[in-house]
């Protein structure tokens, strides 16, 4: 009986990011921008991948972390099977705002790391913006704004609102984070998975485009 692989073996798997580019002070590896502008028609989450054809879609991560756990351990299981999308969107590893940060840097590396694997592959990769805590997305902890590492300036980046807006903190942090996320990054495109309230995102439109897709449920049954 095999043994199976744990995420952390050989060190994260550093053939993962061979021949990235990375950005201090954390060394998180770069995804690059995209060559053109690329505006999806859809996002399917990695579980439901097979009930489309992929064409038009990206393919996203919005769901919980067990249900896309294979591709950490054995990306290059699924690159051939990617690249009938248009686009991947970086996986959304949970940045818990409880959790400790040397949990949250990890899921923020292995959201790149993965970024970067599939793009030196040829699939056309969209990086997943998630912060946590106020120390991901401000320098009262860290001496850069350690949620936005790894991403270049004005590029096509993707957030996940779903589940995210229910309390007043979560909208607090929701707010914050993006205005840190405008400041720091100045992207050109947001792909905006779940809710996009005009209270919170409003503001931004002169600035920046906003494309708002239903999650998975909602687009099923809407």
């Amino acid at each position: 009986m095999s043994k199976r692989r744990a995420i952390i073996d050989d060190g994260c798997c550093p053939y993962l990011v061979e021949g990235a580019e990375f950005m201090m002070p954390l060394g998180i590896p770069v995804i690059k921008k995209t060559q053109e502008i690329i505006i999806p028609s859809g996002i399917t989450p990695f579980s439901q991948r097979n009930k489309v054809a992929g064409a038009g879609e990206a393919l996203g991560f919005y769901e919980m972390d067990m249900q896309f756990a294979d591709i950490l351990i054995h990306p290059q299981n699924y690159t051939e099977e990617f690249k009938r999308f248009d686009a991947i969107i970086s996986p959304d590893c949970s940045l818990y705002r409880d959790a400790p940060m040397a949990v949250q840097v990890t899921n923020l590396y292995r959201n790149r790391a993965i970024g970067v694997y599939y793009q030196m592959r040829g699939l056309n990769v969209i990086p997943q913006i998630r912060w946590g805590n106020e120390y991901t997305y401000t320098t009262k902890y860290f001496p850069e704004k350690i949620a936005f590492l790894g991403v270049e300036k004005h590029s096509v980046v993707a957030i996940g609102t779903y589940g995210c807006c229910k309390s007043r903190e979560d909208k607090y942090h929701i707010e914050a984070g993006l205005s840190a996320m405008m400041s720091s990054l100045e992207p050109e495109v947001v792909l905006v998975y779940g809710s996009m309230p005009e209270k919170i995102f409003g503001k931004y439109d002169s600035y920046s485009r906003f494309v708002q897709y239903s999650d998975w449920t909602t687009r099923m049954h809407g």
